[in-house]
């Protein structure tokens, strides 16, 4: 399954409940050349999903099924026993500290985050001249997974589903839409001692 000369990666996304519940996982394996999904899976945690939550109406979305649906014990039991099955030893993340923030059971993973790249002109060229940026080249606002998947793309009509699988992919595509070596990325991996996790 483990290529030595083509090494894979997670992508994950959560959804918490309006107490910041974790509620949903949504996890795709990659590849570090060509950035395509390997595996996925997609975990709904109860009794958090029953809840209440500003997407607690996309857990379901287009029919879509859980891989698996349980205790955040067995469920996280069932994740890391993936992880462990790729020889996953890093997971990106769009606002990765957030999404970390919510899996403390998987600091022993290495984990970087998408954003940073994604909205620093530095790394993303279709960020235009005239957009408003800080002298480190970081966008000023405007950078949310909506935007930036739009400006990549070209898809005004693109929407974030906030479904923790559909986001995972979709912000895998972003990476390969950015066009980086993941090499790249060694520069936005987290540094354990912030712990600031808003929500983007």
């Amino acid at each position: 399954m483990y290529d030595n000369d083509n090494e894979r990666f997670a992508v994950i996304d959560t959804e918490t409940t309006w107490a910041n519940e974790l509620m949903s996982i949504g996890v795709v394996i990659s590849d570090s050349k060509n950035f395509n999904v390997a595996d996925k899976r997609y975990y709904i945690l109860l009794p958090y999903k029953n809840h209440g939550a500003m997407y607690s109406s996309e857990l379901y979305i287009n029919g879509i099924v859980p891989d698996s649906e349980g205790d955040r014990m067995s469920i996280i039991r069932e994740l890391s026993k993936f992880l462990s099955d790729w020889n996953i030893n890093k997971i990106f993340a769009y606002n990765a500290l957030f999404d970390r923030s919510r899996l403390p059971e998987l600091n022993c993973f290495a984990w970087y985050d998408i954003m940073k790249i994604a909205c620093n002109k530095l790394y993303n060229k279709k960020i235009p001249d005239s957009a408003e940026c800080y002298s480190t080249g970081k966008l000023k606002r405007g950078y949310g997974v909506e935007n930036i998947y739009r400006l990549l793309s070209d898809n005004i009509k693109y929407r974030e589903t906030h479904n923790a699988l559909y986001d995972a992919a979709d912000e895998l595509f972003i990476m390969k839409m950015l066009e980086l070596e993941i090499e790249s990325y060694d520069t936005v991996k987290l540094n354990y001692n912030n712990t600031r996790s808003n929500r983007h």
